[in-house]
């Protein structure tokens, strides 16, 4: 029911734009699921009916254990092991880890698995309730913010009112005593001829 391969380098039918999960169905009622981390892609081949959350938890854990493998036999030259990694292989004492991993995964229902698939879903719903809160969070600053712009608006109506006003009044300043002189003259004018 469960087949594993893991390989240390990217296929290449696969390059670093590749999805970093996926599943491809063969033809044969298996699947194909792979996971790419730190440039190596962990591949395991499954029963059509195997979950695919628990293959790539099998992968995820595959993939921890090999980092803490290749961390520990080459500290922090462990990438560059990899990379010019020479020979079919080279890591094949690392398949006592994936040999006890896989009997630890081959059986889908059990209660071992069963508890990592819960783990894993309550990881996800934290993760989507912190999401959603976060969106809330948005949502109430948007609020906030819109708030803001409706006071700045009637500020702004305010302002334009005043501005209206001033105009006025510096026209008034500016050509008022000029309109009272002409005024004055034009009554003085009438006062002396037609009164």
């Amino acid at each position: 029911r469960f087949l594993y391969r893991t390989t240390a380098y990217l296929p290449p039918a696969l390059s670093h734009r590749s999805a970093a999960k996926m599943s491809i169905e063969t033809t044969a009622r298996k699947v194909f699921h792979y996971l790419i981390r730190d440039n190596i892609c962990y591949m395991t081949l499954t029963e059509s009916s195997y979950p695919k959350r628990l293959a790539f938890l099998y992968l995820e854990e595959i993939g921890d254990g090999f980092i803490e493998e290749l961390t520990r036999d080459y500290s922090d030259q462990w990438r560059s092991a990899v990379d010019t990694a020479a020979r079919p292989y080279q890591f094949i004492k690392f398949d006592q880890f994936i040999q006890r991993k896989q009997r630890d995964f081959v059986d889908p229902t059990s209660r071992q698995n069963a508890t990592k698939l819960n783990e894993d879903l309550n990881d996800i719903h934290s993760i989507m309730k912190k999401n959603i809160e976060e969106v809330l969070n948005r949502g109430e600053k948007l609020e906030n913010v819109s708030a803001i712009s409706s006071r700045l608006v009637d500020q702004s109506k305010e302002f334009k009112w005043g501005a209206k006003k001033l105009t006025w009044q510096a026209m008034l300043n500016q050509y008022g005593p000029i309109a009272a002189a002409g005024l004055f003259v034009c009554f003085v004018l009438y006062m002396k001829f037609f009164w």
